[in-house]
């Protein structure tokens, strides 16, 4: 009994446990380690632990552990959703955005026609662009006010149809070089670079005459702006390079340089 005893103060009332067969660890090759848990953050040199990273020292940490972790889409390769379009400007905001903040301007103005705004800008231009020639100014001058309004009206439309003509030359040589810009806003947007830039030689050419040196200056000065503009305006607008803008743009520079001002300059 004494013995009986003994016997299960050291094994107790069940035979001991046999022992278990370990599972046998899978062959991978080439040293690789199957992946494990771990407690810190990222897996030790070289292993194969999760963490924030993801996989930690396989080359893949930085490419799905930190997209995922911050919004699921950084680093996946999908780009960045483009921002809504921005309200229309008013016509004051788009009259001086073109001349003082022409990008921002374009990349706004870009996808809204400015018809009502192009139109009555250049019908006025045109109104006035005849006074900046020292022959055409002088037989307006002698001629009746009868005969006058209808010339000016004339000379006023044919402004408003010849830049109408020559932006819509620039749109679809643009959208022959692979622009995917919309007629409207760039035949508006080209029809008032054409008549703002000309304001200042047209200002000056009213009082000092067409053939005055300083008119002439200024005239080929504005000329080169209106030709920086028309670039901009073309490579926002149709998303292309400006060399390819600066080519879209090239008929309508050398028409508004023989049709305007070559008799000044």
């Amino acid at each position: 009994m004494a013995g009986f005893r003994r016997n299960d103060d050291a094994h107790g009332p069940y035979p001991p446990p046999s022992p278990q067969p370990q599972p046998q660890q899978p062959y991978y090759g080439g040293g690789y380690t199957p992946p494990y848990p771990q407690q810190s953050g990222s897996g030790p040199q070289g292993g194969y632990g999760y963490g924030d990273g993801g996989y930690a020292g396989d080359g893949y940490g930085d490419h799905y552990g930190d997209g995922y972790a911050d919004d699921g889409y950084a680093d996946d390769g999908y780009a960045e959703p483009q921002p809504p379009p921005q309200p229309k400007l008013h016509w004051k905001e788009l009259l001086t955005g073109i001349i003082f903040r022409p990008s921002p301007t374009f990349w706004t103005m870009r996808d809204y026609p400015m018809w009502g705004t192009a139109l009555i800008v250049s019908f006025l231009y045109g109104l006035l662009a005849v006074f900046g020639l020292d022959d055409v100014r002088q037989s307006i001058l002698d001629t009746t006010t009868s005969a006058l309004i209808p010339y000016l009206l004339v000379t006023g439309v044919a402004m408003v149809l010849g830049s109408l003509l020559l932006g819509t030359v620039t749109h679809n040589l643009a959208r022959q070089f692979g622009g995917n810009g919309l007629w409207a806003p760039t035949a508006g947007l080209a029809m008032l670079i054409m008549a703002l830039t000309d304001v200042p030689r047209l200002a000056l050419a009213l009082f000092m005459g067409g053939g005055a040196p300083l008119v002439q200056i200024l005239g080929w000065a504005t000329w080169l702006g209106a030709g920086a503009l028309l670039t901009m305006m073309v490579s926002r607008s149709h998303e292309i390079a400006w060399p390819k803008a600066l080519a879209a743009s090239a008929i309508q520079l050398v028409a508004i340089l023989a049709l305007v001002k070559l008799g000044t300059i």
